[in-house]
């Protein structure tokens, strides 16, 4: 079963469970599915990796309307944006801590023969790849920018 085929099974749990919030976060997810599977040049086909990056950027989204919401004393309107992100995060691979990420990206350092600074973009070109859904983009770049200083 595909994510896309796990995310319309789980709205029909969701409508039977009268979950509200996770409906609506699931159905959001659905839309943004159907927009990409239907998307010129897309034949009608949605990848997993295609997917992952679909559900990366929405529980970005949330994150960030979460924060803004807080910012202007809009407590009941973050918690809502945060409890639609848990539900995105649910289909997300885990995130990987700083000593799995540290071993993951020596490990990529090593196979593209990186030899400092100047080679960051050949590295993060692969590690936001391999990386992709399992750690933010900024901590890759961070830590890269870091292994590769020395």
């Amino acid at each position: 079963m595909d994510l896309f085929e796990k995310i319309s099974a789980d709205i029909k749990t969701a409508m039977l469970a009268r979950e509200k919030v996770r409906l609506e976060a699931l159905r959001g997810i659905k839309k943004e599915f159907l927009e990409a599977k239907t998307a010129p040049g897309a034949g009608g086909v949605l990848t997993d990796d295609a997917a992952m990056k679909i559900l990366v950027k929405m529980a970005k989204q949330r994150r960030e309307s979460a924060k803004i919401y807080e910012e202007n004393n809009r407590p009941e309107l973050a918690e809502n944006e945060l409890a639609e992100m848990a539900v995105i995060e649910e289909y997300l691979p885990k995130k990987l801590s700083a000593e799995e990420l540290t071993s993951e990206l020596e490990r990529i350092i090593a196979e593209t023969g990186a030899a400092g600074p100047q080679d960051m973009g050949k590295v993060m070109g692969v590690a936001t790849k391999a990386l992709a859904g399992r750690a933010d983009g900024r901590e890759i770049s961070a830590k890269v920018r870091e292994l590769l200083a020395k």
